[in-house]
């Protein structure tokens, strides 16, 4: 009789006490995730921000399925520009070994760490910095006139899903990648400001694949 009061007890400490997931991973929002968050995707994911919150380990933690989900299909961030064509400020974009990072922290059980290793929230200042510059369309195939400073690119209307690349073919035949757009989203248009402005001698051919495409504007001096 003892022995069965026993086993219904433990059954019973069974059902009232919620399951944990088994933490197999150094990782921890804390230390590692959290310094993601705070420069690819606070932006958005804050308070105030265009989307949910992501910010503390307790907005985090209910979206970790979906967050690992999200940035193995290059969803999210969505900054749309190929990693390694072209060089961009605010590249929000993951390398494999940060999506690889959070994936990992997501299948060892999503834990949380030591509070006191999470560096301080952001500030946000509003608005975007901006950027003089001048727009002209290319579409398809234009050649340079002139010698040209390019110091961005603008998508044009592309259709939701698009993917293009373009490139600069310079007369001396040496090519420089300007943008590779993948699966893009007008949900989440934007410019691509280079690191460092790019200098185009005149005979420059600006080429965009698959030429059907659609148009783009470089953004120049």
């Amino acid at each position: 009789m003892r022995a069965r009061n026993i086993i219904v007890g433990l059954v019973a400490i069974c059902v009232v006490t919620p399951a944990h997931d088994v933490i197999t991973t150094p990782l921890t929002f804390s230390r590692e995730i959290s310094r993601l968050i705070d420069s690819r995707c606070a932006e958005c994911h804050r308070p105030g921000g265009r989307a949910f919150s992501l910010l503390t380990y307790q907005d985090a933690r209910p979206w970790a399925a979906a967050i690992k989900e999200e940035v193995l299909e290059r969803r999210m961030p969505p900054w749309g520009a190929v990693k390694g064509f072209g060089e961009f400020r605010d590249d929000r974009g993951l390398t494999q070994e940060q999506v690889g990072l959070i994936a990992d922290w997501v299948e060892g059980g999503a834990p949380e760490g030591d509070p006191k290793l999470r560096p301080s929230l952001p500030e946000f200042h509003g608005g975007t910095r901006s950027r003089e510059a001048k727009a002209f369309a290319v579409s398809e195939s234009y050649t340079l006139r002139s010698a040209t400073t390019v110091i961005g690119i603008r998508p044009g209307k592309l259709p939701e899903g698009a993917t293009m690349t373009v490139v600069a073919e310079r007369p001396d035949g040496s090519t420089e990648p300007l943008l590779w757009l993948y699966q893009f989203n007008p949900k989440f248009a934007h410019d691509y400001w280079y690191a460092a402005p790019m200098q185009l001698p005149a005979g420059t051919r600006i080429q965009i694949s698959p030429s059907e495409a659609g148009a783009i504007s470089l953004l120049v001096k």
